[in-house]
């Protein structure tokens, strides 16, 4: 039940959500859940750097359909969530897809034709687990003009990227920075925590509040436990839920 002092939303998207890191994202959304978030979107990964089909693995299978069925929302999160290196990258290019990524910009710049490829296949992977892909939402937040078009040819109903929720229904586009936490290195993690404390107080009274959370996150007691304290905190105000819930809200609000 909605509480009488809710003035805004709470979305917490758990990423990278495969087999190969289950365990962690147990561990997540167990510690979620003891902090009262029982709703969050989990960005799965059909096959992660082609380590093996979800839909081959029945343990995941059947954990990720008793999630959703709880409350979660399984988000279709690229497909290999992989981007190949190529020889015609540019300096910017590199930057963004090596540098910035670590080379997990997937959907960063492929084909139409291989964007479809790839979200049928996502597509047809969700649907042998016994799921459904209603979202869409490219690794790393980087989805190209010929990959956007792919994804709404696709028929998904929205995406996110870091600063925008669009829904594909209807063309709106709604402003929410998602606060994400970097931790490849030591300068990264102590960016983050000063960053990310800064975006919570900036957007503490937006409606919407996103918190993207990676399972490399736990690693680092420091980064636990300041997405912790930020939701925690920010659930006193706000209602925890998933994207597809948020968007089916504002759809009643033309």
């Amino acid at each position: 039940m909605q509480k009488a002092f809710t003035t805004g939303s709470l979305v917490i998207s758990i990423h990278d959500v495969s087999p190969s890191t289950c365990k962690r994202s147990q561990e997540i959304l167990g510690d979620l859940g003891r902090a009262g978030i029982d709703a969050t979107s989990l960005l799965v990964i059909p096959n992660h750097h082609h380590r093996g089909l979800i839909s081959d693995d029945p343990e995941f299978a059947t954990w990720i359909r008793e999630k959703v069925a709880e409350g979660h929302e399984a988000v279709l999160h690229g497909f290999y969530h992989l981007r190949e290196k190529q020889n015609s990258d540019g300096t910017m290019n590199r930057l963004i897809t090596q540098s910035y990524t670590a080379g997990e910009g997937e959907f960063f710049d492929p084909s139409h034709d291989r964007a479809c490829k790839l979200l049928q296949s996502g597509r047809a992977a969700f649907a042998a687990c016994g799921l459904e892909a209603k979202g869409f939402i490219a690794p790393a937040w980087l989805l190209g003009a010929e990959a956007e078009a792919a994804v709404k040819q696709e028929c998904f109903e929205y995406t996110t990227r870091i600063a925008t929720v669009s829904d594909f229904t209807n063309g709106r586009v709604y402003q929410a920075r998602s606060l994400v936490w970097s931790v490849r290195a030591r300068w990264r993690r102590i960016c983050s925590l000063a960053w990310n404390h800064s975006l919570f107080m900036s957007f503490r009274n937006a409606p919407l509040l996103r918190i993207g959370i990676h399972p490399p996150d736990w690693d680092y007691p420091a980064i636990r436990s300041q997405i912790l304290h930020l939701a925690s905190t920010a659930l006193a105000r706000r209602q925890a839920m998933t994207y597809q819930h948020w968007l089916e809200i504002q759809r009643l609000n033309p």
